[in-house]
Protein backbone atom coordinates (compact mmCIF):
# COMPACT_ATOMS: atom_id res chain seq x y z
CA UNK A 1 0.00 0.00 0.00
CA UNK A 2 1.53 3.18 -0.90
CA UNK A 3 2.05 6.00 2.10
CA UNK A 4 -0.31 9.13 2.13
CA UNK A 5 2.67 11.04 1.34
CA UNK A 6 3.07 8.78 -1.92
CA UNK A 7 -0.39 9.45 -2.96
CA UNK A 8 0.03 13.17 -2.56
CA UNK A 9 3.05 13.08 -4.74
CA UNK A 10 0.94 10.62 -7.51
CA UNK A 11 -1.37 13.57 -7.58
CA UNK A 12 0.90 16.63 -7.99
CA UNK A 13 -0.67 19.09 -10.51
CA UNK A 14 -3.94 17.93 -9.59
CA UNK A 15 -4.57 19.38 -6.31
CA UNK A 16 -7.10 22.65 -5.86
CA UNK A 17 -6.20 25.03 -3.36
CA UNK A 18 -7.97 24.21 -0.82
CA UNK A 19 -6.39 20.60 -1.06
CA UNK A 20 -3.23 22.31 -1.32
CA UNK A 21 -3.92 23.55 2.41
CA UNK A 22 -4.95 20.78 3.65
CA UNK A 23 -1.77 18.99 2.12
CA UNK A 24 -0.02 21.78 4.15
CA UNK A 25 -2.02 21.08 7.83
CA UNK A 26 -1.64 17.51 7.88
CA UNK A 27 2.17 17.67 7.08
CA UNK A 28 2.49 19.70 9.87
CA UNK A 29 0.80 17.71 12.45
CA UNK A 30 -0.37 14.18 11.32
CA UNK A 31 -0.67 12.84 14.27
CA UNK A 32 -2.84 15.60 15.55
CA UNK A 33 -4.98 15.21 12.43
CA UNK A 34 -4.80 11.04 12.91
CA UNK A 35 -6.54 11.74 16.40
CA UNK A 36 -9.19 14.67 15.58
CA UNK A 37 -12.32 14.91 13.82
CA UNK A 38 -12.69 15.52 10.22
CA UNK A 39 -13.77 18.89 11.25
CA UNK A 40 -10.57 19.38 12.85
CA UNK A 41 -8.85 18.59 9.91
CA UNK A 42 -10.92 20.72 8.12
CA UNK A 43 -10.43 23.70 10.81
CA UNK A 44 -6.76 23.24 10.38
CA UNK A 45 -6.83 24.18 6.82
CA UNK A 46 -9.06 26.97 7.04
CA UNK A 47 -11.92 24.82 4.64
CA UNK A 48 -15.13 23.77 4.64
CA UNK A 49 -15.51 19.62 6.45
CA UNK A 50 -17.28 18.55 2.95
CA UNK A 51 -13.70 19.60 1.75
CA UNK A 52 -12.21 16.19 3.73
CA UNK A 53 -14.13 13.71 2.65
CA UNK A 54 -13.54 14.35 -1.16
CA UNK A 55 -9.83 15.05 -0.47
CA UNK A 56 -9.95 11.49 1.25
CA UNK A 57 -11.27 9.94 -1.82
CA UNK A 58 -9.34 11.42 -4.39
CA UNK A 59 -6.39 9.79 -2.56
CA UNK A 60 -8.28 6.64 -3.33
CA UNK A 61 -9.55 5.81 0.28
CA UNK A 62 -13.52 4.86 0.49
CA UNK A 63 -14.48 7.20 2.96
CA UNK A 64 -12.52 9.85 5.73
CA UNK A 65 -12.42 7.18 7.80
CA UNK A 66 -10.41 4.70 5.78
CA UNK A 67 -8.01 7.63 5.06
CA UNK A 68 -8.04 8.46 8.82
CA UNK A 69 -7.17 4.57 9.97
CA UNK A 70 -4.41 4.66 7.42
CA UNK A 71 -2.76 7.87 8.93
CA UNK A 72 -3.01 6.41 12.17
CA UNK A 73 -1.25 3.43 10.87
CA UNK A 74 1.43 5.33 9.68
CA UNK A 75 1.74 8.05 12.53
CA UNK A 76 0.67 6.41 15.63
CA UNK A 77 2.67 3.62 15.67
CA UNK A 78 5.31 4.88 17.95
CA UNK A 79 5.06 7.27 21.42
CA UNK A 80 5.25 11.56 20.12
CA UNK A 81 7.58 13.47 21.63
CA UNK A 82 6.10 16.82 20.43
CA UNK A 83 3.07 15.93 23.03
CA UNK A 84 5.46 16.59 25.92
CA UNK A 85 7.89 19.49 24.00
CA UNK A 86 4.96 21.45 23.33
CA UNK A 87 4.46 21.49 27.31
CA UNK A 88 7.98 22.20 28.07
CA UNK A 89 7.56 25.40 25.43
CA UNK A 90 4.30 26.57 27.20
CA UNK A 91 6.36 26.70 30.27
CA UNK A 92 8.79 28.83 29.19
CA UNK A 93 7.29 31.81 29.74
CA UNK A 94 7.97 33.65 26.98
CA UNK A 95 11.78 33.47 26.97
CA UNK A 96 13.38 32.94 23.26
CA UNK A 97 15.81 31.03 23.99
CA UNK A 98 14.05 28.70 25.74
CA UNK A 99 11.35 27.91 23.63
CA UNK A 100 13.61 27.90 20.15
CA UNK A 101 15.16 25.08 21.64
CA UNK A 102 12.02 23.27 22.73
CA UNK A 103 10.86 23.84 19.15
CA UNK A 104 13.69 22.97 17.24
CA UNK A 105 14.12 19.63 19.30
CA UNK A 106 10.45 18.67 18.70
CA UNK A 107 11.29 19.62 14.77
CA UNK A 108 14.17 17.36 14.91
CA UNK A 109 12.49 14.54 16.83
CA UNK A 110 9.92 14.35 14.20
CA UNK A 111 12.05 13.66 11.39
CA UNK A 112 11.74 9.95 11.82
CA UNK A 113 8.24 10.08 11.00
CA UNK A 114 8.72 11.30 7.91
CA UNK A 115 12.28 9.59 6.75
CA UNK A 116 13.78 6.40 6.85
CA UNK A 117 17.31 5.00 6.35
CA UNK A 118 15.73 3.34 3.32
CA UNK A 119 14.73 6.98 2.01
CA UNK A 120 18.59 8.15 2.99
CA UNK A 121 20.54 5.31 0.93
CA UNK A 122 18.39 5.71 -1.83
CA UNK A 123 18.99 9.43 -2.10
CA UNK A 124 22.95 8.83 -1.15
CA UNK A 125 22.80 6.72 -4.17
CA UNK A 126 21.10 9.70 -6.67
CA UNK A 127 23.99 11.94 -5.46
CA UNK A 128 26.76 9.60 -5.96
CA UNK A 129 26.57 10.12 -9.72
CA UNK A 130 29.72 11.74 -11.58
CA UNK A 131 27.58 14.66 -11.97
CA UNK A 132 25.60 16.55 -9.46
CA UNK A 133 23.51 19.70 -9.84
CA UNK A 134 22.44 21.94 -7.01
CA UNK A 135 19.28 24.34 -7.30
CA UNK A 136 18.26 26.71 -5.10
CA UNK A 137 16.76 30.40 -4.41
CA UNK A 138 16.65 32.64 -1.39
CA UNK A 139 17.71 31.60 2.10
CA UNK A 140 18.04 27.90 0.75
CA UNK A 141 21.22 28.98 -1.21
CA UNK A 142 22.86 29.12 2.01
CA UNK A 143 22.51 25.29 2.83
CA UNK A 144 22.73 24.32 -0.59
CA UNK A 145 26.28 25.97 -0.42
CA UNK A 146 27.08 23.91 3.10
CA UNK A 147 26.13 20.78 0.96
CA UNK A 148 27.95 21.67 -2.01
CA UNK A 149 31.31 22.16 0.52
CA UNK A 150 30.70 19.01 2.19
CA UNK A 151 30.53 17.47 -1.27
CA UNK A 152 33.44 18.38 -2.22
CA UNK A 153 35.28 17.22 0.57
CA UNK A 154 33.59 13.83 -0.22
CA UNK A 155 35.89 14.01 -3.39
CA UNK A 156 32.41 15.42 -5.27
CA UNK A 157 32.19 18.24 -8.14
CA UNK A 158 28.68 19.94 -7.65
CA UNK A 159 27.31 22.67 -9.70
CA UNK A 160 25.39 25.27 -8.14
CA UNK A 161 22.70 26.26 -10.85
CA UNK A 162 22.30 30.14 -10.24
CA UNK A 163 21.43 33.36 -11.57
CA UNK A 164 18.31 34.84 -13.49
CA UNK A 165 15.92 32.69 -15.15
CA UNK A 166 18.63 33.10 -18.43
CA UNK A 167 21.02 32.01 -16.22
CA UNK A 168 19.86 29.08 -15.18
CA UNK A 169 18.48 28.00 -18.60
CA UNK A 170 21.72 28.21 -20.28
CA UNK A 171 23.18 26.08 -17.17
CA UNK A 172 20.95 23.54 -17.71
CA UNK A 173 22.21 22.63 -21.13
CA UNK A 174 24.92 20.78 -19.28
CA UNK A 175 22.44 18.29 -17.81
CA UNK A 176 22.43 14.91 -19.26
CA UNK A 177 21.42 11.75 -18.60
CA UNK A 178 22.83 9.72 -15.51
CA UNK A 179 23.20 13.53 -14.13
CA UNK A 180 21.08 14.15 -11.00
CA UNK A 181 19.85 17.64 -9.91
CA UNK A 182 18.92 17.96 -6.16
CA UNK A 183 16.29 21.02 -5.40
CA UNK A 184 16.07 22.47 -2.31
CA UNK A 185 12.32 24.34 -2.04
CA UNK A 186 10.84 25.46 1.19
CA UNK A 187 7.95 27.55 2.28
CA UNK A 188 6.47 27.97 -2.09
CA UNK A 189 7.21 26.09 -4.91
CA UNK A 190 10.62 28.27 -7.06
CA UNK A 191 9.50 29.23 -10.63
CA UNK A 192 12.44 27.36 -11.89
CA UNK A 193 11.54 24.44 -10.24
CA UNK A 194 9.26 22.67 -12.55
CA UNK A 195 11.53 23.90 -15.86
CA UNK A 196 14.18 21.68 -14.09
CA UNK A 197 12.52 18.75 -13.31
CA UNK A 198 11.42 18.97 -16.93
CA UNK A 199 14.44 19.13 -18.10
CA UNK A 200 15.52 16.33 -16.16
CA UNK A 201 12.81 14.14 -17.54
CA UNK A 202 14.01 15.24 -21.05
CA UNK A 203 17.51 13.55 -20.73
CA UNK A 204 17.27 11.28 -18.54
CA UNK A 205 18.45 13.04 -14.95
CA UNK A 206 17.29 12.19 -11.74
CA UNK A 207 15.83 14.54 -9.42
CA UNK A 208 15.47 14.45 -5.48
CA UNK A 209 14.20 17.53 -3.81
CA UNK A 210 14.94 18.46 0.04
CA UNK A 211 11.60 20.70 1.55
CA UNK A 212 9.28 21.02 4.39
CA UNK A 213 5.34 21.04 4.19
CA UNK A 214 5.74 22.21 0.87
CA UNK A 215 7.43 18.77 -0.46
CA UNK A 216 3.89 16.86 -1.29
CA UNK A 217 2.55 19.55 -3.13
CA UNK A 218 5.81 20.26 -5.02
CA UNK A 219 4.71 19.78 -9.34
CA UNK A 220 6.21 18.10 -10.78
CA UNK A 221 6.88 15.65 -7.94
CA UNK A 222 10.88 14.52 -7.81
CA UNK A 223 11.77 11.24 -8.31
CA UNK A 224 12.82 11.28 -4.53
CA UNK A 225 11.23 13.46 -2.16
CA UNK A 226 12.89 13.99 1.83
CA UNK A 227 10.46 16.15 2.94
CA UNK A 228 9.80 16.91 6.83
CA UNK A 229 8.30 20.00 8.76
CA UNK A 230 10.65 22.83 10.16
CA UNK A 231 10.61 23.96 13.25
CA UNK A 232 8.77 27.17 14.03
CA UNK A 233 5.41 28.50 12.45
CA UNK A 234 5.46 28.45 8.90
CA UNK A 235 3.99 31.79 8.77
CA UNK A 236 6.52 33.08 10.63
CA UNK A 237 10.14 32.52 11.55
CA UNK A 238 11.64 28.95 10.53
CA UNK A 239 15.04 27.97 10.67
CA UNK A 240 17.26 25.54 8.69
CA UNK A 241 17.91 22.98 11.38
CA UNK A 242 16.09 19.73 10.12
CA UNK A 243 17.10 19.74 6.14
CA UNK A 244 20.54 21.13 7.67
CA UNK A 245 20.42 17.63 9.10
CA UNK A 246 18.76 15.70 6.56
CA UNK A 247 22.11 17.24 4.11
CA UNK A 248 24.13 15.81 7.15
CA UNK A 249 22.61 12.70 6.98
CA UNK A 250 23.01 12.56 2.88
CA UNK A 251 27.08 12.96 3.54
CA UNK A 252 27.71 10.63 5.96
CA UNK A 253 25.33 7.75 3.92
CA UNK A 254 27.83 8.92 0.91
CA UNK A 255 30.69 8.33 3.25
CA UNK A 256 29.51 4.97 3.76
CA UNK A 257 28.89 3.82 0.10
CA UNK A 258 32.75 5.45 -0.57
CA UNK A 259 34.64 3.66 2.20
CA UNK A 260 38.32 3.72 2.60
CA UNK A 261 38.28 6.04 -0.73
CA UNK A 262 36.31 8.69 1.29
CA UNK A 263 38.79 8.55 3.94
CA UNK A 264 41.41 8.95 1.60
CA UNK A 265 40.08 11.90 -0.09
CA UNK A 266 39.83 13.77 3.25
CA UNK A 267 43.32 12.76 4.38
CA UNK A 268 44.43 14.44 0.97
CA UNK A 269 42.40 17.50 2.02
CA UNK A 270 44.01 17.63 5.21
CA UNK A 271 47.54 17.68 3.87
CA UNK A 272 46.32 20.41 1.75
CA UNK A 273 44.73 22.97 4.03
CA UNK A 274 48.21 22.24 5.86
CA UNK A 275 49.87 23.28 2.84
CA UNK A 276 47.57 26.53 2.30
CA UNK A 277 48.08 27.46 5.81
Amino acid sequence: MHSIVARIQELSGQLTPTESRLVTALVEAPRIVALGTSADFAARAGAHEASTSRFARKLGFESYGAFRDQLRREFLDTTDPAERLLETLQASGGKLLGGLIAVETAALAAISDYLNEEMVIRAAELIDRPRLFLFAQGNATVLAEMFARRLRRMGGQPVMLTGSARDLAEQALAIGAGDTIVLFAFRRQPRSFAPLVGVAREVGAATLAISDTLGPALNPAPDLLLTAPRGGNEGGFQSLTVPMLICNALILALGVRHGGSALSVLSRLGTLIDRFD
